[in-house]
């Protein structure tokens, strides 16, 4: 069920190619996260050819170059 808030948290928070502060839109994911009530999670900003798996991005900032991606950890 967590997931699934995470998931729509995702699709909620625009991919734009608009330039972005990186450690800014973190924080702004970071507190909708929060508010869904997730705990156990990682958030990390990374050159955007490491973001390999789409289903994990979750926001995307200095014009594309950088994307911050979204990992749950187990409790």
């Amino acid at each position: 069920m967590v997931m699934a808030g995470a998931l729509a948290l995702a699709v909620s928070v625009p991919i734009a190619a608009a330039p972005r502060d990186c450690a800014e839109l973190k924080a702004e994911i970071e507190a909708k996260i929060q508010a869904q009530g997730v705990v156990a999670y990682t958030l990390e900003i990374v050159p955007a050819a490491e973001a390999t798996d789409p289903s994990m991005i979750v926001g995307s900032c200095e014009y594309g170059t950088r994307k911050i991606i979204y990992q749950k950890n187990d409790t």
